[in-house]
């Protein structure tokens, strides 16, 4: 069963989707379990990746990378994360946030951070999560206030104090784009929020892994404390008070393609279930052979096809910024959704062979509970997709 067919992507599209897979094939697949048993980070196949041009090369190549679209990043997204979705993750958070640099900072900033990333010399990451609060941008407390510059130097810096949690590469990453509240305007909610980059061996930057998870084990992420840190001012991006308007417009870009996190978790889910009930039998016939098995097989591809229709519909109107709030929600919100029906349905039909660790299924069945939540909770989604439509 082939169900992450190349007539639905674009032509531009198509040779990057073919390097994904035959990576994906031989790096990915093949360490699924191991990772998941282990719940390290996978260096190895992150280091492979880089090598194959796979990783960060969103990025222009004026700055290193290769210059992939939305549509090519769609593309590897699905390939990956139908292979494993642990891995599929730390893969994809390698240059988490960069974009923001590329579309926001100057030219110092993108030569001194953005290029080392696209040269696959440092990965990234981006803090904006707080233990209590995930969804609600405005709400974030961790601050930065600017202060004169220590040791008689002269202007500014920025001094940094708060938590950040679940933040992809808190850990391992050489710098983190960093999400705080310098303002406190009650008539301007959305504009008292900046972004920051924030060199991880900076004074007063502690990270440390969330203890296991109980899916995407291969992917890390961490708690931050900011005690202090200080960084200079010219480490701001675009302008004060601009961030919750930079993250909403970097998260339709995310979006489209957590959505093609789910389309590759359920295409995985739909195969496990098709080729368990293909090679067993029951009640002296093949299990293919019931109806009620043919007919949620026949739900389960519906279900898909109809998402993969709109994640990709929603890539050509993000990428022609036309709506691109409503179509990314949309189509994060289907794809996810479908991967975790999918991967139930799919559970149900392996029986109580689903349970057993070493199961694909029962791996996919853990980690479609994941994209549900990040980048903004589907319930989140949902008020987007009402708003704006």
């Amino acid at each position: 069963m082939e169900l992450l067919t190349e007539d639905t992507v674009p032509e531009d599209a198509l040779e990057v989707k073919r390097e994904a897979r035959e990576f994906a094939d031989e790096h990915v697949r093949p360490n699924a379990e191991e990772y998941f048993e282990s719940g390290e980070y996978p260096w190895d196949v992150l280091e492979a990746g880089m090598d194959a041009g796979l990783i960060a090369q969103d990025i222009p190549e004026e700055y290193g990378g290769r210059g992939l679209e939305l549509h090519e990043i769609l593309a590897i997204a699905e390939e990956f994360f139908r292979a494993d979705g642990g891995i599929a993750l730390t893969l994809q958070l390698a240059s988490f946030g960069a974009e923001i640099l590329l579309e926001y900072g100057d030219e110092e900033q993108k030569e001194e951070y953005l290029r080392p990333v696209a040269e696959n010399e440092q990965i990234t990451g981006l803090a904006v999560s707080e233990s209590q609060s995930g969804s609600d941008l405005a709400g974030m407390q961790t601050r930065a206030e600017k202060v004169e510059r220590a040791g008689g130097h002269a202007g500014d810096e920025w001094v940094l104090d708060g938590e950040k949690y679940w933040i992809g590469n808190g850990v391992e990453a050489d710098w983190v784009t960093v999400y705080a509240r310098t303002g406190d305007d009650e008539d301007n909610r959305y504009g008292n929020h900046s972004l920051f980059i924030v060199p991880t061996d900076a004074d007063g930057y502690e990270a440390e892994h969330i203890p296991e998870k109980m899916a995407m084990r291969a992917s890390k992420q961490a708690r931050i404390e900011f005690d202090g840190v200080r960084i200079p001012e010219e480490n701001l991006i675009g302008f004060e008070g601009a961030g919750f308007m930079m993250l909403a417009e970097f998260f339709n870009f995310g979006r489209v393609v957590v959505g093609g996190h789910g389309l590759g978790l359920a295409a995985a889910a739909i195969e496990e279930g098709w080729e368990f009930v293909h090679d067993r039998e029951a009640f002296g016939r093949g299990v293919n052979e019931f109806q009620a098995v043919q007919h949620s097989l026949a739900d389960m591809r519906t279900e898909f096809e109809s998402a993969r229709s709109l994640v990709w519909r929603a890539a050509d109107k993000v990428h022609a910024e036309e709506n691109a709030g409503l179509w990314a929600a949309m189509a994060k919100t289907k794809a996810t959704e479908t991967a975790r029906e999918v991967a139930e349905d799919a559970m149900q039909l392996h029986g109580g062979r689903s349970v057993l660790s070493e199961r694909r299924i029962a791996r996919v069945y853990r980690d479609v509970r994941i994209p549900v939540v990040y980048e903004g909770a589907n319930e989140i989604q949902r008020n987007l997709i009402y708003r704006q439509s």
